[in-house]
């Protein structure tokens, strides 16, 4: 089944038809919040908000790792994360979506892994699952929808924002996107043997790159505007059918 982790801007899915919620233990402590299992346009999946109810939890703070076991356990063996996420690439300005290829981790003091007694290294040269995220690109192009295909998305520690010359550096280092969330979240999923691909929504340029400021009211305006076509692409990739995490 797909799971879809709802990132700033998303803490519900709109038009999704719930059956039911779960909030399971987990070995790892407390999930972000209820994980609402039900259909989005007669396609089942499940939805988890993140950062919880009310944006509460910055992104240092989340605890991906019992977000990822607790999503498995339900049965989920897809991940479609979205991520709000600023634009340093040409083809990544606001309102763009985008559907990252690499990532670059810059955070630190996050739970990495599930395997530190006894330490397993997994295979993470392609981060986003090569699969999926052809199901993804082909229900964009099938539904007439704008997405970007590739990118790289560095994963910053926040939660507040970057400065002009992180964003230099960043963008020196090969970085078209910045966020907070995409790590340890992909890696997590790899090492529980599931499928992940992450959807961009371009909420802003990153600082120093437009002569307008980063406001949260501008940030809401355009992820109030992703709202249909994001919704299209679930849906288009829940109605796809599963695949063998590669």
């Amino acid at each position: 089944m797909l799971a879809v982790i709802g990132g700033s801007g998303w803490e519900a899915l709109p038009g999704f038809n719930p059956r039911g919620q779960h909030r399971p233990d987990t070995p790892y402590g407390e999930i972000a919040g209820d994980i609402v299992e039900g259909e989005l346009a007669g396609r089942p999946l499940m939805f988890l908000s993140r950062h919880g109810q009310g944006h509460r939890l910055a992104p240092h703070r989340i605890n991906y790792r019992a977000n990822l076991w607790a999503l498995k356990q339900l049965g989920a063996r897809e991940i479609l994360a979205i991520n709000a996420v600023g634009g340093i690439g040409p083809d990544s300005g606001p309102g763009q979506l985008v559907c990252p290829d690499q990532l670059i981790d810059y955070t630190w003091g996050r739970e990495q892994t599930f395997f530190a007694d006894p330490v397993e290294h997994i295979e993470f040269a392609d981060p986003f699952d090569t699969a999926l995220r052809r199901r993804l690109l082909q229900g964009a192009k099938g539904a007439g929808i704008a997405l970007v295909d590739g990118g790289v998305y560095g994963c910053t520690q926040g939660p507040r924002l970057e400065t002009r010359a992180e964003i230099e550096r960043l963008r020196r280092d090969g970085c078209t996107l910045v966020g907070m969330t995409a790590m340890p979240e992909a890696a997590l999923a790899r090492e529980l043997g599931l499928a992940y691909v992450s959807l961009c929504i371009s909420v802003n340029w990153a600082a120093g790159l437009s002569d307008l400021p980063i406001t949260m009211d501008a940030i809401l305006a355009v992820l109030a505007q992703s709202r249909t076509p994001v919704l299209t692409l679930i849906s288009a990739l829940a109605a796809a059918g599963s695949v063998t995490p590669e």
